[in-house]
């Protein structure tokens, strides 16, 4: 059961909207998910860096207590007793009733740094230009290697700025858009550090580039499979067509020439035709022509089955070319159903090496072209000469030549140019195959130049 071409271009085209969206849905479920990622991660990156700035402040301190011996504090933090650090935090209540209703360690935690964030905030500022360092450190230790932003203190009650901020860069200032990060380091919900950034899908989409890279890839490769398949069945489909075409052709192109010689045959076995000499000499004439014309078509189908076959091999020998062309122009002439001028322009030494059945045979379907698609009257033009030792050969016409949009199929196999009103043109569409295949097998090219209306020009090249 063959499944028509319309339905396997609709479930392709269905594939790669079903694999589009399924990519889509994948990447805006990654990019949301990463996008939280980030602003936990900023959030948790502000909390780690009031933590390191403390440290260095209290370094600063005892540093300081050391060297000038003035300075004294209450608290050794270092030896903090139980009952130390729920004064510290006013908790009044012990650990364990705390954790559980607070529900995680974490939160006990923030409130133990609050804590000594309030008691150190007694001796000494902070410092946001230590601050923002760190805070820029730990965002590149986590893969954000730049990121725009203004770091400040507020007050939270007030909503105002307690600190003038520090921008990273220097003439960074937000934008309508930016976004803002709380973090809260003053036991009594006070005061907070404020983060100031732009939107930062810009960075998710940077550190998403990869797999968008990886994914569009895939969606270009996966396009480009699929038309290479539509265009791989639409030539499968040009194929079967031009085979059916070949099919009639090849049979009305036998059959013609069949039986024209069974009717010469039938009038020389039944009607008489043998007694008279002038008779049966124009009849046996016509059987040979017929025969000859049999085969011709049978042979060139015969070469396009041979050509495939690795044991091919062409029989080469010199061949004077001249004579060669001279024999041809005089059949076609013979032949023509209409007025042919030819004209040849040969030198009498042009020695060619090559198959002679076979060479003579694309240069008959050459001319056999020229004349057939010349109109009423036919002018051949053949050259023939040496150039860097290769043989050119040219065969001209002045006909209905080939459209630019048709030539670049002309030597297809089964191909036929279509010639609109013109219906008297026989052909099966090997000729012209043939003709590229030959020259092929002998390490030679064919090509064509042709304006519509003015003619065609067929260059054989040969080298040898």
């Amino acid at each position: 059961m063959k499944i028509p071409f319309r339905a396997i271009a609709a479930l392709i085209i269905l594939s790669l909207i079903g694999v589009f969206a399924y990519q889509t849905f994948w990447l805006t479920g990654l990019y949301t998910t990463m996008k939280k990622e980030m602003d936990n991660c900023l959030q948790e990156t502000l909390q780690i860096s009031d933590y390191n700035e403390m440290m260095l402040r209290c370094d600063s301190l005892r540093k300081y207590n050391m060297e000038k011996k003035e300075f004294g504090t209450n608290y050794n933090i270092d030896s903090l007793t139980m009952k130390d650090t729920q004064s510290l935090l006013f908790i009044n209540e012990p650990f364990s009733i705390t954790i559980d209703k607070n529900g995680s360690v974490e939160l006990l935690t923030k409130y133990f740094q609050r804590g000594i964030h309030s008691q150190l905030d007694l001796f000494t500022n902070i410092n946001l230009h230590t601050f923002d360092s760190i805070f820029t450190r730990a965002i590149a230790m986590r893969g954000i290697a730049y990121l725009p932003h203004r770091i400040e203190i507020i007050d939270l009650r007030e909503d105002s700025t307690a600190v003038c901020g520090v921008s990273n860069p220097v003439n960074y200032m937000p934008g309508k858009k930016a976004a803002f990060y709380y973090y809260n380091y003053d036991r009594h919900n006070k005061m907070a550090y404020r983060l100031c950034v732009e939107p930062t899908r810009r960075v998710v989409l940077h550190q998403m580039t990869g797999i968008l890279g990886t994914s569009f890839l895939i969606i270009v490769i996966l396009g480009l499979s699929f038309w290479y398949l539509i265009r791989i069945i639409l030539r499968q489909k040009t194929v079967e067509e031009m085979k059916e075409d070949f099919t009639h052709n090849i049979t009305h192109e036998l059959k013609t020439p069949i039986a024209v010689a069974y009717a010469a045959n039938d009038s020389l076995l039944n009607f008489n035709g043998a007694e008279k000499l002038e008779k049966r000499h124009t009849y046996l004439q016509i059987i040979q022509e017929q025969l000859k014309q049999l085969s011709g078509l049978v042979e060139q189908i015969l070469s396009m089955s041979m050509e495939q076959r690795k044991n091919f091999r062409l029989s080469y020998e010199d061949i004077e070319l001249k004579p060669m062309l001279e024999s041809l122009i005089g059949q076609h002439r013979l032949k023509a159903d209409k007025p042919v001028e030819f004209r040849l322009a040969a030198e009498k030494d042009i020695v060619v090496r090559a198959d002679r059945t076979h060479l003579y045979n694309v240069v008959s379907n050459l001319i056999d072209n020229a004349v057939k698609y010349s109109g009423e009257k036919a002018e051949i033009y053949i050259q023939a000469f040496y150039s860097d030792q290769c043989l050119t050969l040219k065969v001209s016409d002045k006909g209905i030549g080939i459209p630019a949009d048709k030539q670049r199929h002309l030597f297809d196999k089964f191909y036929r140019v279509p010639t609109g009103n013109l219906h008297n043109v026989k052909g099966y569409g090997l000729g012209l195959y043939y003709v590229k295949t030959m020259v092929e097998q002998h390490k030679g090219t064919v090509s064509v130049e042709s304006v519509a209306g003015k003619g065609s020009t067929f260059i054989l090249q040969i080298p040898g």
